[in-house]
């Protein structure tokens, strides 16, 4: 126990004039989605792509979906930005028939865990002939460097600017510029707690230092299920977007490819496919919409075609300890029992392993 007059420091208000956040110790987080939607939009729409009697221009930003947050805890900035963005551009060839010609730059993922050189982009044309591959090649060899130029520009002015004052100075420092240690391009918080993990293997399963930037407790789910169909069946219905449309009874959005997303009941279900095998594995980083911003559980399904039926093992990691015993429940009523139910594939007892 502390003696009289001395005590944490966290807690000695009086080392701040305003007595707010002592020391940087507390988590404080901006959303910066609204302002990352409008800049991209600014940075990205109109832009000018010309050289050697060869112009092409983004029309319009199509789709910019995502979300960006600026977290600080003990004085330590951490960025999350993750944006899906689709871009449709026209071009013109101006010696030969000045014809314009249509396309879209595909952006599946800006995300704070690539360098701004491995970030992908993809060049689309809308009908195929000379002038327009000639157009696609341009932009596959040009245009995508002028776009990762502004793309570092967002990321750029994102952490030089929007960060401003959620590091607040200490005592003696209220009128000196505060220098943020900010996350280098490459690094995330995942990679951080897998080091951890690694290190000290044998809490990696009790706690897990969160993309929210504190210990979140957390719990990990086992179940087995037997469903009356073969194993491509019951992988469909997991992975195509009519039929997890039919058993989640609401509108989804599925994209089964590698790093593809997926958003079901309403949004307040939402990830990425990380692994696709065809008949034997799903792996998903899943999420619920009121988790802490950020954080991510692993879903591992694996599944085994025997003679009878198929037999589907569920893995699920990194669940919040405060939502286990609903996300057990919620796993038979939502997803097991609809797709019997639904697809006529059966009723069974399951089992937790």
């Amino acid at each position: 126990m502390a003696k009289w007059g001395e005590g944490d420091p966290r807690w000695i208000v009086e080392e701040r004039p305003d007595a707010t956040n002592v020391n940087n110790w507390h988590w404080t987080e901006k959303n910066a989605t609204p302002w990352s939607k409008e800049r991209l939009t600014q940075l990205l729409n109109g832009l000018k792509i010309e050289k050697d009697e060869v112009k092409c221009v983004v029309d319009t930003v199509d789709d910019c979906s995502g979300e960006a947050t600026v977290n600080n805890r003990k004085g330590k900035l951490i960025f999350f930005y993750e944006w899906k963005l689709v871009l449709k551009w026209t071009g013109i060839l101006l010696k030969n028939s000045k014809l314009e010609h249509k396309g879209k730059i595909t952006i599946p993922n800006l995300s704070e865990e690539m360098d701004i050189d491995d970030i992908e982009i993809t060049i689309t044309i809308d009908e195929s002939n000379d002038e327009s591959e000639n157009l696609k090649q341009f932009m596959y060899n040009i245009g995508r460097d002028v776009v990762r130029k502004q793309l570092e520009c967002y990321i750029k002015e994102l952490k030089e600017e929007y960060s401003k004052n959620l590091i607040l100075p200490k005592k003696g420092e209220e009128n000196s510029v505060i220098t943020p240690k900010a996350k280098q391009p490459g690094s995330s918080i995942a990679t951080e707690t897998k080091l951890k993990n690694a290190a000290n293997p044998a809490k990696a399963n009790d706690t897990v230092a969160g993309s929210i930037g504190c210990k979140l407790d957390v719990r990990t789910l086992k179940m087995t299920e037997e469903f009356n169909c073969n194993a491509n069946d019951l992988y469909n219905a997991l992975t195509k977007a009519e039929m997890v449309t039919a058993f989640t009874r609401a509108p989804a959005k599925v994209d089964s490819s590698r790093g593809g997303e997926f958003v079901l009941y309403g949004g307040n279900v939402h990830g990425k496919f990380e692994e696709l095998v065809p008949e034997k594995r799903i792996k998903q980083s899943w999420r619920l919409k009121n988790w802490p911003s950020g954080h991510y559980s692993e879903v591992v399904i694996e599944l085994e075609e025997t003679k009878n039926n198929t037999q589907m093992k569920l893995l699920q990691t990194g669940i919040p300890a405060s939502e286990f015993d609903a996300m057990r429940a919620n796993w038979h009523r939502y997803y097991w029992h609809s797709i019997k139910q639904t697809f006529g594939f059966g009723l069974s007892i399951s089992d937790i392993w």
